[in-house]
């Protein structure tokens, strides 16, 4: 599925970065080793090495990691990409300063498999960062899965988690416009949790 997403012309979701990352890119330590989950086209990834971090972008859609690496060398930055299936990916522990999750969406068994890796993934004081349509998305009808599993639970995450400090955790509604998949208002979950 994600292949024929990809393969249309364009990017999907266009290219300019999630406006919530780039509204807490902040909270990421300089310079860091940053993992990026589901990370299609690059447009999230190819922002954050421009930042001057180093970015692993991993993704299931070869046709999309393509993409990913074009828009990185358009940019002149670096983008390492790895293909994967993140319902058998293993995040290396101690590996990383940030993980981010930017419209992720996982089966319910893969989602808390990934999410329960995140801690030990994260080097102290690492920072994970989410944003995903959570279950009431399908009132709105402007983006993301059409079919509930795929949609995120607010408390379900949460618990993968742990033990995270969480800085910001909220469920809320905001207006989207991310190519021509993401459109209108939307609702969303939003976390940033730090290793402490």
């Amino acid at each position: 599925m994600w292949d024929r997403r990809y393969s249309e012309e364009g990017f999907a979701y266009g290219t300019d970065p999630n406006d919530f990352l780039v509204s807490v890119v902040e909270f990421l330590p300089p310079n860091a080793t940053v993992l990026s989950l589901g990370e299609g086209e690059g447009r999230n990834g190819v922002y954050l090495a421009g930042r001057g971090h180093y970015v692993v972008a991993v993704d299931s859609s070869s046709v999309g990691l393509a993409k990913a690496a074009s828009l990185a060398r358009h940019r002149a930055v670096v983008l390492r990409t790895e293909k994967a299936d993140l319902a058998s990916y293993t995040i290396p522990p101690l590996s990383y300063d940030a993980i981010i999750s930017i419209f992720c969406h996982l089966l319910p068994e893969t989602q808390t498999r990934l999410y329960s890796q995140v801690y030990q993934g994260l080097r102290p004081g690492g920072v994970f960062i989410l944003e995903g349509y959570s279950k009431r998305q399908l009132e709105f009808n402007t983006g993301g899965p059409t079919q509930a599993e795929y949609l995120m639970d607010h408390d379900s995450i949460k618990q993968a988690l742990a033990p995270l400090k969480l800085r910001h955790s909220i469920e809320t509604e905001r207006v989207i416009h991310e190519g021509r998949h993401h459109n209108g208002r939307g609702a969303v979950i939003q976390i940033i949790g730090v290793k402490e």
